[in-house]
């Protein structure tokens, strides 16, 4: 849905998508099959990931002093406010609860990579 959505709305930036919190690492700490992967300016985490989920994900982001610059943009279906307040505390950058209808959910993406593609500036990876 996220690869449909960068296309729908003409965003340029390079999408790598993985299938778990374990490739989300293995993608970060350039391991197994992601030797060659280039580190990302910006990573949206849902939280729902199966093998580690995207709370243990983000605590690994941000407690390495290699990672912990590049921001973490929470997208996730729990509208829980202890999941939010949670994300916080691990230091997420932004929270957005990914909206059920399609549509809605085209214009969350493309106000993210508004914000933090056009609006701010971001530490290169």
């Amino acid at each position: 849905m996220t690869r449909e959505a960068f296309h729908d709305n003409k965003i340029g930036n390079t999408l790598h998508v993985v299938r778990d919190g374990l490739e989300a690492l293995d993608f970060l700490y350039r391991r197994g099959e992601h030797t060659q992967a280039v580190r990302p300016d910006l990573i949206l985490l849902d939280l729902n990931l199966p093998k580690y989920d995207g709370r243990q994900v983000l605590e690994r982001i941000k407690s390495d002093p290699e990672l912990n610059h590049i921001p973490v943009v929470v997208l996730t279906t729990s509208a829980a406010e202890e999941d939010i307040l949670r994300s916080y505390k691990l230091h997420a950058n932004a929270y957005v609860t990914k909206p059920v209808d399609f549509d809605q959910f085209i214009r969350a993406v493309r106000q993210i990579d508004e914000f933090f593609v056009t609006v701010v500036k971001l530490p290169k990876g």
